[in-house]
């Protein structure tokens, strides 16, 4: 991944704090902001309210029976948009 320099500004007291943990996790200053940024980043991403509420749900036998039914019924290369396609010319004569 190619990289970009960037010129931050920043008091004196914050430059020594961030070459002191950069230092203690033996990692360069520039490494260390990638890495408070992404964190970041993941701190700030809101959570899918209905996706937090299914995580804890408990599949039933019969739909955990249901996994694998149709493997190897379909090819592995399938594009399903090729095949929405064809499925749409078809039905409208296109």
């Amino acid at each position: 991944m190619a990289t970009t320099k960037l010129t931050l500004s920043a008091d004196e007291q914050t430059v020594e704090l961030a070459k002191r943990i950069a230092s203690e996790d033996n990692i360069s200053v520039s490494k260390l902001f990638k890495q408070l940024l992404n964190d970041f980043s993941k701190k700030r991403r809101k959570e899918d309210p209905l996706i937090e509420r299914y995580k804890n749900i408990e599949i039933s036998e019969d739909i955990k029976a249901l996994k694998g039914i149709l493997k190897g019924k379909v090819p592995e290369n399938v594009d399903y948009k090729d095949i929405k396609w064809e499925y749409l010319k078809e039905r409208h004569g296109l």
